[in-house]
């Protein structure tokens, strides 16, 4: 699998596809934010973080959490649910993090939770259904459509986006 936001190569249309005729997978890390079950390229993943101390960071976008040390590097801390515009978890209620890179950074992406790494038959990718919310059709590059719910891909470099990079 490529490391970037898509678990595969991709037709003109951005959907995976299957390499040399044999069926291929993709492997996803599930989150879930809000109600809704999320998922992350495992290329993509360098860590998975219980709630962490975070330094507030003065004047950054209320999106940005902050940031935190890990292994003595610097990671800025994203709030997917205020990227999402959803209001932020009740007090004490605890948090995971899914650290990425994006640009050379690391990013810790604070979610609800994290659940366990998905094996999905790329055949199964599909596009994005017409009544998504706008916000996630933003941050996402489709679905699959599991037994009971929706598995939303995460386009991390859209998620990302509103921080400012300059172009590689």
């Amino acid at each position: 699998m490529a490391k970037n936001n898509l678990p595969s190569t991709q037709r003109s249309s951005g959907v995976p596809q299957a390499l040399g005729g044999e069926r291929e997978t993709g492997q996803f890390v599930s989150i879930s934010i809000g109600g809704q079950m999320f998922g992350i390229p495992v290329m993509m993943v360098h860590d998975i973080l219980g709630p962490q101390r975070i330094t507030r960071i003065p004047l950054a976008p209320p999106e940005i959490a902050g940031s935190l040390n890990l292994r003595g590097r610097i990671v800025t801390a994203v709030h997917v649910r205020r990227r999402l515009g959803l209001d932020p978890l009740p007090m004490g209620q605890d948090t995971m993090s899914v650290v990425v890179e994006h640009h050379g950074d690391l990013y810790s992406l604070i979610v609800d939770g994290v659940g366990e790494v998905l094996s999905l038959d790329l055949d199964n990718f599909e596009p994005h259904p017409p009544t998504m919310p706008p916000r996630v059709r933003e941050i996402s590059a489709g679905i699959y459509q599991l037994k009971e719910t929706l598995l939303v891909i995460l386009d991390v470099s859209n998620l990302l986006d509103f921080i400012g990079h300059e172009p590689a």
